[in-house]
């Protein structure tokens, strides 16, 4: 029996996507719930997995835009397994070899098992993926593995891309591609944000200290009771929580003539991934623990990078924490996720000079900028709320009080 392999829905508002890339090749055997090719829409990028067990025969190439429901490959059910049970076909492993050569050489040689994704993640990225400890099946190297290790050295022999080659024509020395749908729609909700709301940015500066302190001192024993590490946007997300019930005029919006004021608190977290910003929402903050917050954040985060966040996960929030300090941000100012609001840009800590009991001292500071609709949100607020998340992050005790 054959099985036709649809593009499913995404959404209400998702009517087709750009089928992004292909994660077997046409003629391989696919095993039911295997990830098998990765579409990108206007609002996530997410893999699709087979529906049955087969050999696959693509239809749709790499790269084509596809309707909702559009059939993209047939799974033929009634192809059997190649030798060695359900190890799938790749260069290294050919119908010739026996399946305990197949295996073993699957154990051994994580490079040479490389899944069509893996293989271009790690041309893309250089990774040696020999020096690495692969998560897959039989101790493969998957795509994800790769990603996370892109930080290494680009192998030796790896040969420069012809964008950089010195020897490229004029006519090699740019490139041009289609911007993806992901990209396209965060460009136009960025340029409606700064067209629909007259937006000002305050600053403030905040000392670390105390947080820090906290950390280390608690630090072996929040891991060993959580299984996580206690991070700093578990604290800004407690703060923003608290300065949004003491400056209730931020935790609103507007539609039309009508301001909407909100009563409940999910947050936005923006997550930086491979495919663009995404802003996946902690449910019902002033509910959660600094364990809970964590924990939602780092599986909303690894969710975002692997393609895998739902469209559920990215919607309903009512105000957004973007953190450009982890790339080495020392200033900006942020543009609101609208509709909402505001926006606080949390930026890097460095240790500066500053005046504490009437002496200079060094402190590790971090600036806070907090962008705001000025419709609907007065300099006072902004000021009072933007203070109000300084004093809970220098004095965290505030935040087991509610003051």
């Amino acid at each position: 029996m054959a099985i036709k392999v649809k593009i499913p829905p995404m959404g209400e508002s998702i009517s087709s996507g750009i089928l992004a890339e292909w994660l077997v090749k046409d003629g391989d055997y696919v095993q039911e719930g295997q990830a098998i090719f990765e579409l990108e829409t206007d609002k996530i990028t997410s893999e699709a997995n087979a529906e049955a067990s087969g050999v696959i025969s693509i239809k749709v190439k790499a790269g084509e835009e596809v309707e909702i429901g559009h059939i993209v490959a047939v799974i033929d059910e009634s192809a059997t397994a190649p030798a060695g049970g359900d190890v799938p076909l790749t260069e290294a492993n050919t119908p010739n070899e026996t399946p305990a050569t197949t295996l073993a050489t699957a154990k051994i040689d994580a490079k040479a098992t490389l899944s069509p994704a893996a293989r271009k993640a790690a041309a893309e990225t250089g990774v040696n993926v020999k020096s690495i400890a692969g998560t897959g099946k039989d101790g493969r190297v998957t795509k994800n593995d790769i990603l996370s290790q892109k930080s290494e050295a680009v192998s030796e022999q790896e040969p420069l891309p012809a964008s950089l080659s010195l020897s490229n024509t004029a006519k090699g020395r740019e490139t041009r591609e289609r911007m993806t749908p992901l990209r396209k729609k965060i460009a136009e909700h960025l340029v409606n944000a700064t067209r629909q709301s007259a937006m000002l940015t305050t600053f403030n500066e905040v000392d670390m200290s105390a947080i820090i302190k906290l950390r280390k001192t608690h630090q072996e024993d929040f891991v060993a009771r959580h299984g996580i590490k206690l991070g700093f946007m578990s604290f800004f997300t407690k703060a923003v929580t608290q300065a949004l019930q003491i400056v209730p005029k931020v935790n609103a919006r507007i539609e039309g003539s009508e301001v909407v004021s909100q009563h409940y608190y999910d947050i936005g977290v923006a997550v930086g991934t491979d495919k663009g910003l995404m802003v996946p929402v902690i449910r019902d903050c002033e509910r959660k623990s600094f364990a809970q917050i964590e924990q939602d954040i780092i599986g909303y985060a690894k969710l975002a990078r692997e393609g895998k966040i739902q469209m559920g996960d990215l919607q309903g929030g009512i105000f957004t924490i973007s953190n450009g300090g982890i790339y080495g941000s020392m200033l900006s100012t942020p543009i609101i996720n609208y509709p909402q609001a505001a926006i606080l840009g949390l930026h890097n800590i460095q240790q500066r000079a500053v005046v504490v009991n009437g002496e200079i001292v060094a402190r590790p500071m971090m600036y806070l900028a907090l962008s705001y609709d000025h419709r609907l949100i007065d300099g006072k607020e902004a000021v009072t709320f933007l203070v109000k998340i300084k004093e809970a992050i220098e004095d965290p005790s505030r935040l087991l009080f509610s003051i």
